[in-house]
């Protein structure tokens, strides 16, 4: 099996459907999953310095790290999550 992680972007504040969807998901992914965790607050370091990053729609809120075959099976399995804004999925090495 290999390793993907999930990033999720987007915040608003989650209503009770969105919350009882993403614990049903998390219950669904639950014999793959590595590791999941969220963020807070934080801050961008370029050469110009570092800023805080702002809270919302551009925003990465959370990960999760999980186990599937390839990344088109990890697609199919972020594909059920109740997404704010969108997932991006990477293969980690």
């Amino acid at each position: 099996m290999k390793k993907f992680m999930l990033l999720h972007y987007g915040f608003e504040q989650p209503t009770p459907e969105i919350m009882a969807a993403w614990g049903k998901w998390f219950e669904s992914i639950a014999d793959i999953q590595v590791a999941q965790g969220g963020f807070s607050a934080g801050r961008e370091i370029s050469k110009e310095g570092a800023k805080d990053l702002p809270w919302g729609g551009d925003s990465i809120t959370g990960y999760n790290i999980i186990e599937a075959e390839s990344l088109d099976a990890a697609v199919e399995i972020a594909q059920g999550n109740p997404y704010i804004a969108s997932i991006r999925i990477y293969e980690l090495r």
